[in-house]
Order: C-alpha cells, then sequence, then structure tokens
C-alpha cells in the first residue's frame, strides 16, 4: 500500500490541475529504470504534449554528464515532461533555463526558501544543489520534434551519500519542515505551463532577465570542465542562445555545454 504522501496518487495530483495540459496525462511508476527514458520511448509514440511521467525510485535515473542521480523513494520528486515546442534546434540550450526558473519560482512558494541559479542546470540553496534539470531532445528537419524535461528535487531527504553530502542539500534541510510533495509538483507543473506558454508567444527575451536576476556567478571565476579541458575565466553574461559568456585572460569564450565549479565558493 502506498504512502498517504506518495506521488502515485495521481487523482490527488490532478487536483487543482483542470484544464491545464502539463499533467494532463500522467504515468507513474513505484519503480522504473529512468522516467525520461520512459517518456521519450512515449513521445515517439505520439504522445500528448505536457504528458507527465513519474516514479518513486528510479534505479538508473542520471542528471548531466551520464552521472547518476540519486533520491530516496517518498521523500523527493523525480519526473519528465514531455514538450513539442514549435523552437528551432538551437532552443534547446535555452530550455533548461526556463525550467530553471519555473521551478525555482514553484519552490520558493511553497517553500518561502531563496533558490539560486547555477549555469547551465542547477538549482541551488544556500549554495548547494537541491535540484537538478536534464533535457533530452528529439531533431526533425524543420526543427525540434519533441524534448522531454527531466526534473529532480531533493525535497525531505536529510541524508546524502558521503561523496556529494558537502554539496546538496534539500528543501526541508534548509526549511527545517516537511514539504508536500504533491503541492508542491502541482505547483511546479503550473510555473512550468505558465512560461511555457509566454515561450511560444514572445520567445526567450523576458525569460533570460529572470534566469539572470536569479544567480550570483556574474564576475566570478569559474572553472569549466569541457571535453576533457578545463577552461577557467570570469564570467560576464550569458548570451541570447543561452551560452555561458567567460572573459579567458581577455579573450571571450562563449561556452554552450560543461561541467562548471565556481572558485572560491
Amino acid at each position: 500500500m502506498n504512502s498517504p504522501a506518495s506521488l502515485l496518487d495521481t487523482a490527488a495530483l490532478k487536483k487543482k490541475l483542470n484544464g491545464r495540459k502539463f499533467g494532463s496525462k500522467i504515468y507513474s511508476f513505484e519503480t522504473i529504470d529512468s522516467t525520461n527514458n520512459c517518456a521519450r520511448a512515449l513521445a515517439g509514440c505520439w504522445a500528448e504534449e505536457g504528458t507527465l511521467v513519474l516514479a518513486e525510485r528510479q534505479t538508473a535515473g542520471r542528471g548531466r554528464l551520464g552521472r547518476t542521480w540519486l533520491a530516496n523513494p517518498y521523500e523527493n520528486l523525480t519526473f519528465s515532461i514531455i514538450l513539442r515546442p514549435t523552437l528551432p534546434p538551437e532552443a534547446l540550450n535555452l530550455l533548461p533555463l526556463y525550467a530553471a526558473v519555473a521551478v525555482a519560482e514553484a519552490i520558493e512558494h511553497e517553500s518561502g526558501l531563496s533558490v539560486e541559479c547555477k549555469w547551465p542546470n542547477d538549482l541551488l540553496i544556500g549554495g548547494k544543489k537541491t535540484a537538478g534539470i536534464l533535457l533530452e531532445g528529439s531533431l526533425k528537419e524543420e526543427g525540434l520534434d519533441y524534448v522531454v524535461l527531466g526534473i529532480g528535487v531533493n525535497v525531505n531527504q536529510t541524508t546524502f551519500p558521503e561523496d556529494i553530502s558537502p554539496r546538496a542539500t534539500s528543501l526541508k534541510v534548509q526549511g527545517g519542515r516537511d514539504i508536500d510533495r504533491i503541492r508542491l509538483l502541482r505547483e511546479i507543473l503550473r510555473t512550468l505551463e505558465i512560461h511555457y506558454a509566454a515561450i511560444m508567444k514572445k520567445g526567450f527575451h523576458n525569460l533570460l532577465p529572470l534566469w539572470l536576476s536569479r544567480t550570483t556567478m556574474i564576475n566570478k571565476e569559474i572553472s569549466v570542465t569541457q571535453d576533457g579541458a578545463v577552461i577557467s575565466g570570469i564570467v560576464r553574461g550569458l548570451s541570447p542562445e543561452g551560452a555561458l559568456i567567460l572573459d579567458a585572460g581577455g579573450t571571450e569564450k562563449t561556452l554552450f555545454a560543461g561541467d562548471v565549479t565556481i572558485l572560491g565558493s
């Protein structure tokens, strides 16, 4: 039997989602290899936009760069959403920033905590990671066919593996109280859909300032590991395409991907 807080109670999750596209169709699993894998398979079979795949336990959950995403069941959020944006392929670099802003707003609404964005796909509270975003897309000749947006949020977990505990946290650790996961997921779906609709109508022009207002990376020294090479420099901003602009010893570099470490933090 599922616990009262189980995300598998899709009836409770759908409450107050009436009329919304995101979450109108839900596939829920006690255990699955990866919600992103399932969502990609569904998207390939023409599942509708806004289809949600969620799980309490992932046996092969992953983050960026092939890393494993570890999350205790019944304490966190691990889910994926299918998007079918009418956007060019280069928009894939901007969609993680859109998701970060939307999820940050939802977390703040439900927890009262201040959330920081770290390029390209992390959310931090108190300088520690509390949420991650993974986008996987499929292209067709005229643009994007579909995008799977995978999101993991550390909600009520209070202990972490030794190798990540110095840089990982959760909403409960930071706020000192349990967070209702179903309410939080509803709010995330709401903010994701609102910002998505705005992007489809007006593009990303209003989104980039929102992301920049939530980061402390600007003018900080960082190192970026990219294809085995390490590039160090001062962050100067974001390009209109969502790339990180780095002053590397007087040479401007534009980075579209990489593993970022903020030096001196």
